[in-house]
């Protein structure tokens, strides 16, 4: 299985560009992820990792991310070679994005201060909310 999950911070603009043969769009921007551990007495330490975003999501990532802002994305690692033209090889490793989410705190002035965009799209599900709306009263009756 080849599955990514990150949530960082983007280190600049995406960039986007139209591959020659077939004219298709493809925006790549890079993430700065913390690292989850810090030793005592180290700093805190990320990782930036290329990403890769194509077509109608690579159009969606252009036009609203921009440096700064903490986002989601969901992909898929992939490497690839190429040859410039000196004839030096060259290799990438990137994460193809298949989703991307907000992840900042909404502004001010915008749906409820505080909640990420995440938790607008996908509600609260840490462990301590799950099933929070749900009420049952002592008459019902249970099927088992």
């Amino acid at each position: 299985m080849n599955k990514v999950i990150l949530m960082g911070r983007l280190t600049r603009d995406p960039e986007t560009r139209y591959t020659q043969t077939s004219n298709t769009l493809v925006s790549s921007f890079s993430l700065a992820v913390n690292r989850r551990f810090v030793r005592q007495g180290e700093e805190r330490q990320a990782d930036f990792i290329n990403i890769v975003a194509w077509s109608k999501l690579g159009e969606f990532c252009s036009k609203y991310f921009k440096k700064g802002q903490q986002v989601g994305v969901i992909g898929r690692m992939q490497t690839r070679t190429w040859d410039d033209d000196q004839g030096q090889k060259h290799y990438v490793t990137e994460v193809v994005a298949e989703e991307a989410y907000f992840a900042d705190s909404k502004r001010e002035g915008d749906m409820g201060a505080g909640t990420s965009s995440f938790e607008n799209t996908f509600g609260n599900t840490a462990p301590g909310n799950m099933g929070a709306d749900f009420e049952m009263s002592s008459s019902d009756d249970l099927p088992f």
